[in-house]
């Protein structure tokens, strides 16, 4: 199983292109006004972002964003006026991170966290996770 496909909830998704277009996402699906898609520039995954009357209240979820050069779009981003929530700063959990909003109020994280997103000094081994050991 592989995590591939997220969809957030737009008011309005013309908008949201416009925006995740600024982020540098490509996109590859466009149903305007309902739905559109988009491919990260690495890795192959996807999101979208679906029309709703209104977001609801957000439950904790943030969507992050992987960038092997976090200051310089962080620059790039902020010189072309996109607002963030924070600038990149180092997290004691080994990443490295800025936060910021979408049009809609929907959260994301612009990150690096190099190979400290799969392998942190942390991870558990084999043979202390619970559950079947696949095989």
């Amino acid at each position: 199983m592989n995590l591939n496909q997220i969809t957030l909830p737009a008011t309005d998704v013309e908008r949201s292109v416009a925006f995740y277009k600024r982020l540098g996402f490509t996109q590859i699906v466009s149903s305007l006004p309902e739905y559109a898609r988009f491919e990260c520039p690495e890795g192959g995954a996807t999101f979208s972002v679906h029309r709703v009357p209104s977001v609801p209240a957000s439950a904790g979820t943030i969507i992050y964003f992987e960038c092997e050069d976090l200051d310089a779009v962080y620059a790039r981003l902020r010189s072309d006026g996109v607002v963030f929530d924070s600038a990149p700063r180092d997290q004691r959990w080994l990443w490295r991170e800025a936060y910021l909003r979408d049009p809609d109020g929907n959260s994301l994280c612009l990150y690096f966290a190099g190979s400290n997103r799969r392998f942190p000094p942390w991870r558990m081994t084999d043979s202390s996770r619970s559950g079947p050991v696949p095989e």
